[in-house]
């Protein structure tokens, strides 16, 4: 392990405490966990081990963030909240009900592209702003991958004048939206969007764009260039007055078990 990877799970296991699981008092019915969509493959994983190793069941719901911080202020009863962003968990935070968030994981942003669509790093600006490729993104302020796109569209502004004009113009705003089409069971959103030809390049997470190019090989994944790249940090938050349970698996997902699942599907550490 390198030195830096070994700082790392130490400041981890540090932060975390060493509170043993048969501490933690389990909870009769299951710790709801509300989760960006972006994660339900680790934290899927991470949940089943979680609760082969304690006992506690989880129930989780996934979903654009945006979506479901305004499920959880109408009422909704998550105890803890797995968000795309920052800006969610801390408006929970700031209404006095959940705890301030902690970043747990990162993510960056990608272009998943069409197997026609002629595009590296280095032309991928040019290749967006071409009128004849339409260009998907998820759903500005419902869930943060559309927030990062149009953080990349003012990143493009600095880089071409104009060009953030001209990309909110034709950004079609394909997913993540209260009313966006949900795909067929069994099929990945973007997968989806991309093999019915919706959109030719679609700025979405990384962790998304392989996990949809595994299910749809012809795809193509594209770096964004470091002068546009948007970084994502999700923020981790606990609903005030929850079972020890909720903590407790709050402080699993900064582990360094959960963050090694977490780095095999592609997010960054904390």
């Amino acid at each position: 392990m390198r030195r830096s990877s070994l700082m790392t799970v130490v400041a981890l296991v540090a932060l975390t405490g060493c509170a043993s699981p048969e501490a933690t008092p389990l909870m009769k019915e299951p710790l709801q966990v509300y989760a960006a969509g972006s994660l339900r493959e680790a934290l899927t994983e991470i949940a089943r081990d979680h609760e082969a190793r304690t006992g506690q069941k989880i129930a989780l719901t996934f979903g654009a963030s945006g979506l479901l911080r305004e499920r959880i202020e109408k009422g909704e009863g998550a105890q803890v909240f797995a968000s795309a962003d920052t800006q969610h968990p801390q408006r929970l935070a700031a209404a006095g009900g959940w705890v301030p968030h902690t970043v747990f994981v990162r993510n960056s942003l990608c272009a998943l592209t069409q197997a026609s669509v002629n595009t590296t790093p280095q032309n991928l600006l040019e290749t967006m702003l071409d009128p004849a490729v339409k260009l998907g993104t998820s759903t500005p302020k419902a869930d943060p991958s559309g927030d990062y796109a149009w953080e990349l569209f003012r990143k493009a502004e600095t880089v071409r004048t104009g060009a953030y004009a001209a990309l909110e113009a034709k950004a079609l705003k394909l997913t993540g939206g209260p009313d966006s089409p949900k795909p067929p069971a069994g099929q990945g959103t973007y997968a989806w969007v991309m093999d019915q030809g919706q959109a030719d390049v679609f700025l979405t997470y990384c962790t998304n764009a392989v996990a949809s190019q595994k299910e749809v090989p012809r795809l193509k994944v594209v770096q964004v260039p470091a002068a546009l790249q948007v970084g994502a940090s999700y923020g981790l938050t606990v609903r005030r007055g929850a079972p020890a349970s909720a903590e407790a698996f709050a402080k699993a997902l900064l582990a360094p078990p959960a963050q090694v699942t977490f780095a095999r599907y592609g997010f960054g550490q904390p």
